[in-house]
């Protein structure tokens, strides 16, 4: 998995995913960049257990400080 997010909205400007289920894991990033959702918002989603998409928290998590500090207008 590997995820661009942009600096100045935190939203998930792209999305990618290698492996088995990957049309799983894309759908679900896809809704919450069509719904201009902040990257926070995945990252911190419950999701159904045992799917790939519970890789999505882990992944978002991993995103710098300098982007998770600023407040979401």
């Amino acid at each position: 998995m590997k995820a661009l997010i942009g600096g100045r909205h935190d939203r998930i400007l792209g999305f990618t995913m290698i492996g088995a289920e990957a049309g799983e894991v894309v759908a679900a990033v896809q809704a919450a960049m069509l719904a201009e959702l902040p990257y926070s918002r995945l990252r911190d989603a419950v999701l159904a257990h045992p799917t790939m998409a519970e890789g999505l928290g882990p992944l978002l998590s991993t995103v710098t400080d300098t982007v998770s500090r600023r407040s979401i207008k």
